[in-house]
């Protein structure tokens, strides 16, 4: 199921690169982009990262925090944030149940064949926990800088 704007934005816990428990209730009464990615590392999951921490600072100017959410266990994520030295926290959804609540899991097509994955998306989240904007299946480069220009930060 894909989130709409003006959806109640799913709850949820899970640990950052710390190992920290995270939670959307943390940023209530706050606006928030959340955004997914398939894996720490890869060339688009790093271009991706690297043009949000490149914006952090005007998106935090205009009240937004950002949270980066892969597969990728609490580890690589933290050798992932040191490495590009990302501002913002990083959480691991390894049983992906947060990417299957915010619809950014399922089935996916690639070269004629199907299978299981995280597709990437972004949601912007008002500080009345509602979704104000979705985008699934959004190409890497560049995006930071759409959902940026959306926001007016």
């Amino acid at each position: 199921m894909r989130l709409e704007p003006r959806d109640q934005a799913p709850d949820f816990t899970r640990p950052d690169q710390d190992g920290t428990p995270v939670s959307l209730t943390d940023y209530a009464g706050s606006p928030l982009v959340v955004y997914f990615y398939p894996r720490a590392f890869t060339p688009g999951c790093t271009t991706e990262a690297c043009d949000f921490r490149d914006r952090h600072e005007r998106f935090t100017s205009a009240g937004y925090a950002v949270l980066g959410v892969s597969p990728d266990p609490v580890e690589r994520l933290d050798h992932f944030r040191r490495k590009h030295d990302l501002p913002f926290p990083l959480l691991s959804d390894e049983d992906h149940t947060m990417a299957e609540a915010y619809g950014a899991w399922g089935v996916k097509k690639s070269y004629g064949r199907e299978s299981h994955g995280l597709t990437r998306s972004t949601f912007v989240i008002g500080a009345d926990g509602r979704v104000e904007h979705a985008w699934y299946g959004v190409r890497a480069k560049g995006h930071a800088a759409r959902v940026e220009a959306e926001i007016g930060a």
